[in-house]
C-alpha cells in the first residue's frame, strides 16, 4: 500500500511542487508570475487529470447482484515533447514602467522555454528593470523542469472497489487514504456507474460480447507548504489545489472463461484550480519590497475524447489487466484484481 501512495504523491508534487522554481518571477509583478504559472503548471496539470481517469473498467460485463471486485490500479498518462515547452513572449512582460530581455541575447522577443514537465538546458535568465531606475535590474533564472526520464510519466494509483447490482447496473469506487506529509496533504477519491446494455436482451446468455456504458467521477485536493522551499520572504506560503474529472465512456469486451479482450470510446472532461495562498514580499527589481497576499490562482481544463483497448486475465479469484489510452495525453494502467462475480 505505501508503494501506492508514494506513486501518487509522485503525480501530484511533479504538477504543483514545481511552483517553489517561480518564485523569482515575482520580482517582475505579480501579473506576469501567474501569467508565467498558468503556462508553465498547465501540461502537468492537465496531465494528471488524464492519469486520474485510466482503469475505470476492465470488461464490460458488469457484475451480478451481490458480485464485487476488489483492485490495486496504478495509472501513467505520458508526456510527449509538445508538453515540455511552451513558447514565451517577453512583450507580453513588459509595461512602459519596466522591460524585459534574455540576458544572452537581448534583441530575442520569444523563445521556447521549458514547462514543469521539461528542462532549460542551458539556463535560461532574463533581466527585469525599471525604465525610470536603471539601477534596480532583478536577473532571474527561468525554472526548469524535471527535464529526465520521469518526466514522460505522471503516475497516480488507487484502491477500488465494485459491486453488482440488479438489472445490469454496477457501482463503483476508488480512493486514496488521506495522505499527510511535512509539504504535501493529499486525499482524492472517485465514484462512477456503470450501466451494462446487453443484460437487458433476451439473449444476454449466449451473447459472446458485453456492452455497456460509464459515468464517473474523480476529485483530488492537495496542499503543498512553500514556506520551507521558496527563496521570497513571505509567511503561510503554501498551494492549495483541487482538481474535478468526469468521465463519459462506452465499453465493449468479450465473454471468455480465461482471457478477455475490451475497448471503449469515451469523452474526458476536467478542470484543475490551484491557489497560491500565503504573503510574498519582494526583495528585488522594480517591485522591491511590494508584498502580495494570496496574490493568485492558475487553472487548467481538459475536453477530449478517448480511445481504450485492454486484456483482462482471470486465475480464479485473481485477476489481471493492462489497458492503454489514446487521447492528448496517452496513458497506460495496470490493475490487480480479486473477487466474485
Amino acid at each position: 500500500m505505501k508503494r501506492f501512495i508514494l506513486l501518487m504523491l509522485l503525480g501530484v508534487v511533479t504538477t504543483i511542487s514545481k511552483a517553489q522554481d517561480i518564485d523569482g518571477l515575482f520580482a517582475a509583478g505579480v501579473e506576469n508570475a501567474e501569467r508565467f504559472a498558468n503556462d508553465y503548471l498547465m501540461p502537468g496539470t492537465n496531465g494528471l487529470m488524464y492519469s486520474m481517469n485510466a482503469n475505470w473498467f476492465n470488461t464490460a460485463d458488469v457484475k451480478p447482484l451481490g458480485g464485487f471486485e476488489i483492485s490495486i490500479v496504478a495509472n501513467a498518462s505520458i508526456s510527449n515533447n509538445e508538453h515540455k515547452i511552451f513558447l514565451m513572449d517577453l512583450d507580453l512582460y513588459e509595461t512602459e514602467d519596466f522591460s524585459v530581455e534574455f540576458v544572452d541575447n537581448p534583441s530575442e522577443r520569444t523563445r521556447m522555454v521549458a514547462t514543469a514537465l521539461g528542462e532549460n538546458n542551458p539556463n535560461i535568465e532574463i533581466d527585469i528593470s525599471d525604465n525610470n531606475n536603471p539601477l534596480l535590474t532583478e536577473r532571474i533564472t527561468l525554472p526548469s523542469g524535471i527535464g529526465d526520464a520521469t518526466a514522460n510519466l505522471l503516475p497516480t494509483a488507487f484502491i477500488q472497489g465494485a459491486i453488482g447490482l440488479s438489472k445490469g447496473f454496477e457501482l463503483k469506487a476508488r480512493f486514496v487514504p488521506k495522505v499527510k506529509t511535512d509539504e504535501v496533504d493529499i486525499s482524492m477519491y472517485g465514484a462512477g456507474l456503470q450501466i451494462e446494455f446487453t443484460k437487458w436482451l433476451p439473449a444476454d446468455k449466449i451473447l459472446p460480447v458485453a456492452i455497456s456504458g460509464l459515468l464517473a467521477y474523480t476529485n483530488l485536493d492537495a496542499t503543498y507548504n512553500l514556506t520551507d522551499t521558496f527563496e521570497i520572504d513571505g509567511d503561510n506560503q503554501r498551494i492549495e489545489s483541487n482538481t474535478n474529472t468526469w468521465l463519459l465512456q462506452l465499453v465493449a469486451s468479450t465473454k471468455l472463461p480465461v482471457i478477455n479482450f475490451y475497448g471503449g470510446l469515451g469523452y474526458i472532461k476536467g478542470e484543475s484550480k490551484s491557489d497560491i495562498l500565503g504573503t510574498y514580499t519582494v526583495t528585488g527589481g522594480p517591485f522591491i519590497a511590494n508584498t502580495y497576499t494570496d496574490p493568485f490562482s492558475v487553472s487548467s481544463e481538459v475536453s477530449s475524447v478517448r480511445g481504450t483497448i485492454g486484456a483482462k486475465l482471470k486465475l480464479g479469484f485473481f485477476r489481471f489487466n493492462a489497458e492503454y489510452h489514446l487521447s492528448e495525453f496517452n496513458a497506460f494502467s495496470l490493475g490487480l484484481n480479486f473477487g466474485f462475480r
